[in-house]
């Protein structure tokens, strides 16, 4: 073949690959585009008046996935309906959690080559109370009962919990004083009764008990996850349980619900859902057989809620937290949600 007959087979190949990226570029702005527009048969979101402020009447507020213009913003649901109308706030969250009608959400700022995140701070009026830089990508938070404090998790490195490439960074804020606690790292940790001092220390679920005082999150180190409770004051995390991940205070504080590696489940989905009794140390398998991959919230004191995958995203499901029943969807096109009492 001649130098330029090589030209030309190098210039009609770049061409192809210029077409391709162009088309995948297209496709993906086209989807992007329907995302924005309503779909027949989907939830039916409108505009209105959202708070965070407890009322007579429960609801859910949690960030709505149903394609349209309200897609991504915080909305709320009537808790006795919650296959019924969504009231969207015009306020996107990535991750959301509220409590006492103190809110915190996860957001992406979006920048003309790349994205950053920030951790705003809400009012029951979801108004702005303070904002804070995110040093990775969202994937937790949590705000105590009284609403004191708030926690979020951010990757660092990696984007995924289920291999091991992942570093995580949880932070904690008292927002009666504003004091925020970058990682909890900078806490005294103790593993097995000994005070631990390890690199490949990573933390990241918290759920906060009722007294403003203590917490539980995961610790991972050593190819090994446990729980630990955390003493805001003391500032030290000490190990209880080996095996949890993500996990959830029941209201009454007596039980963990979390995510837990069953051995020969696939790599990619390797979770079952367990509940923990904290005075004993008693393990208990939900109903639900699928791999789910989120912090679960309690929706009383009987019942938890997770997402999973679904047609919009991920939708939203229950399932008794005592190991009898079966799962059921709770609403589609729905993450991170918050019950309003």
């Amino acid at each position: 073949m001649t130098l330029r007959n090589k030209l030309l087979v190098l210039v009609a190949a770049l061409a192809v690959l210029a077409a391709v990226a162009v088309a995948s570029v297209l496709h993906a702005a086209g989807r992007e585009d329907r995302k924005n527009q309503a779909q027949a048969g989907g939830p039916a979101v409108t505009a209105g008046s959202v708070t965070l402020k407890p009322g007579p009447t429960p609801l859910i507020v949690f960030r709505t996935m149903a394609w349209g213009p309200h897609r991504d913003e915080l909305a709320t649901v009537a808790a006795s309906d919650p296959a019924g109308p969504r009231t969207a706030s015009g306020v996107k969250c990535l991750r959301f959690f509220a409590a006492a009608g103190t809110g915190v959400c996860l957001q992406a700022v979006r920048g003309a080559m790349t994205d950053s995140y920030r951790a705003v701070v809400l009012d029951a009026g979801l108004k702005e109370r303070a904002h804070y830089s995110l040093p990775g990508i969202p994937t937790r938070a949590r705000v105590s009962p009284s609403g004191r404090w708030v926690a979020w998790t951010v990757f660092v490195g990696g984007d995924s919990y289920a291999g091991t490439n992942f570093s995580t960074r949880t932070a904690v804020l008292d927002t009666r004083t504003g004091r925020l606690t970058s990682s909890l790292e900078d806490f005294t940790a103790y593993l097995d009764g000994t005070e631990h001092h390890a690199a490949d220390t990573n933390f990241w679920g918290v759920t906060f008990a009722a007294d403003d005082r203590s917490f539980y999150a995961t610790m991972a180190t050593g190819g090994h996850t446990y729980l630990v409770r955390g003493d805001l004051v003391a500032r030290t995390v000490t190990s209880l349980h080996a095996g949890v991940e993500c996990p959830s205070l029941s209201p009454d504080g007596t039980r963990i619900v979390y995510k837990k590696r069953v051995a020969g489940l696939p790599a990619d989905a390797p979770w079952r859902l367990y509940a923990l009794d904290l005075a004993t140390m008693r393990e208990t398998a939900l109903a639900e057989r699928r791999s789910v991959d989120d912090q679960a919230v309690w929706q009383d004191e009987h019942t938890v809620v997770y997402a999973l995958p679904g047609d919009y995203g991920t939708d939203l499901y229950t399932v008794p937290a005592d190991g009898t029943g079966k799962p059921g969807r709770l609403l589609t096109a729905g993450l991170a949600p918050a019950y309003l009492r």
